[in-house]
């Protein structure tokens, strides 16, 4: 089983090589962020025209996340809410940043972690205050499924080989120490990076900026995820970047990110 995830940067002006892609490598799962589009503009023919089903939770120009699948979704949840109670979520949801469902008895989980914009901001302590309830329904989750993949845009780099260079880094965002520890702790919870069980070398990112000429120097972060559960780490069979579609005409500043696991990709009839 195949699930890849894909910070596209506005579904509406990647599709083209959103659909390409996906034709081109089949995955079971692709986990998109950054959609910026409401459900009811989402592009979702463009998906059930390729034989997949398309589950969407987004607003307007900002932020967004879907799921495209193979196979039809169990149990899909939107935000926050629809496993925290309403006082812990607070306006968290406001922003729509998370979304999972089920397949073959793996809870995928896809998240746009928000950026922060500068340490010390009001956008950073939002973003900590985030990520310490994303710690709390993360737990919620992990206490039901067993086999959990959390996968998305963290917007932390979480070790020092993720970035291409040490310069400023603790003064950066998305690599300051409080962000990285605040990620550190919700991985305590019994969550493992996929890449790092296969790849232990630094030069490997998945996000370079627009601004100087970053993709073609290869300055970039390594800021897309996948956390697995104990259990489905130990059946993860690779985890790769895709830097190919990083190197299209107006493409997004993101690259595909995809772990295989040895679980099937048609559950069996009871």
């Amino acid at each position: 089983m195949k699930v890849t995830s894909w910070n596209v940067n506005s579904i509406r002006t990647r599709l083209g090589q959103v659909t390409d892609w996906l034709q081109a490598n089949p995955v079971d799962v692709l986990c998109l962020q950054e959609t910026k589009v409401i459900d009811e503009d989402f592009p979702a023919a463009a998906f059930t025209d390729l034989g997949y089903y398309a589950y969407a939770y987004g607003q307007k120009s900002y932020n967004g996340v879907a799921l495209i699948s193979k196979a039809p979704l169990e149990d899909v949840q939107m935000g926050f809410g629809d496993v925290m109670n309403t006082a812990a979520v607070g306006n968290l949801d406001d922003q729509k940043r998370v979304i999972s469902g089920v397949l073959n008895d793996v809870r995928i989980v896809n998240l746009y972690v928000p950026n922060g914009s500068a340490i010390g901001s009001d956008k950073y302590a939002y973003k900590l205050n985030w990520l310490a309830l994303l710690k709390q329904y993360l737990s919620v989750q992990l206490s039901v499924h067993p086999r959990l993949n959390v996968c998305g845009d963290f917007n932390i780099a979480l070790e020092n080989k993720d970035i291409y260079t040490d310069k400023n880094r603790d003064q950066h965002i998305m690599s300051s120490p409080v962000e990285r520890e605040t990620l550190r702790d919700l991985l305590s919870i019994g969550l493992a990076d996929a890449f790092r069980k296969f790849t232990d070398e630094g030069g490997h990112f998945s996000w370079w900026d627009y601004r100087t000429n970053s993709f073609a120097r290869n300055t970039g972060w390594r800021i897309d995820h996948h956390y697995l559960s104990a259990d489905l780490y130990e059946q993860a069979t690779s985890c790769t970047i895709d830097t190919t579609p990083r190197g299209l005409e107006r493409p997004s500043d993101h690259t595909p990110v995809t772990v295989e696991y040895a679980v099937s990709a048609i559950a069996d009839d009871d």
